[in-house]
């Protein structure tokens, strides 16, 4: 239910977190003059002119955004917007019918993550494209992963999702 204060915009990033989760990104960009503050908030930054920012899984995400409403909120997390939230807020498709997508998709995420083996690294959509590249996959877990890639590119509009 959405909040009398609460768009509905803000109800799918918040029901969502596909961005922050790691299941969609390998890094978030920071802007030059936001490494700094982002440092005492927990992201581990880097500093490199191609890769400026901190990767994924943001630490902050606890099953919410922790910083959604701090003044520090990364700008690049301010202000992306996935294909799915762009056709909601050009009316081209409903809350419902939004929030229905995240959970098919998540649920499809929650169905592949148990296929994926133990590793150190926490980012989802690396791991998923290393058991990709092997030959050896199987075959149930490869048409679900072949599901989820097309879910992830035509309804958030990532593109060439198991691309590095």
């Amino acid at each position: 239910m959405i909040g009398p204060e609460e768009s509905s915009a803000t109800t799918v990033c918040k029901a969502c977190g596909l961005c922050c989760t790691g299941h969609l990104f390998i890094w978030a960009k920071l802007r030059s003059s936001e490494l700094d503050g982002a440092e005492p908030l927990g992201l581990v930054v880097h500093r490199e002119p191609h890769q400026r920012g901190f990767n994924q899984p943001c630490p902050l995400w606890d099953g919410v955004c922790t910083i959604y409403d701090n003044p520090k909120y990364p700008r690049f997390c301010r202000t992306y917007k996935c294909k799915l939230l762009k056709q909601l807020l050009d009316e081209k498709t409903t809350l419902p019918c939004a929030l229905t997508v995240v959970q098919q998709t998540i649920s499809m995420i929650h169905g592949i993550e148990p296929l994926l083996p133990a590793s150190t690294n926490p980012n989802f959509r690396e791991r998923l494209s290393a058991k990709m590249k092997l030959q050896d996959a199987d075959s149930d877990f490869r048409s679900r992963a072949e599901a989820l890639v097309v879910v992830i590119e035509q309804q958030f509009g990532v593109k060439n999702f198991l691309d590095e």
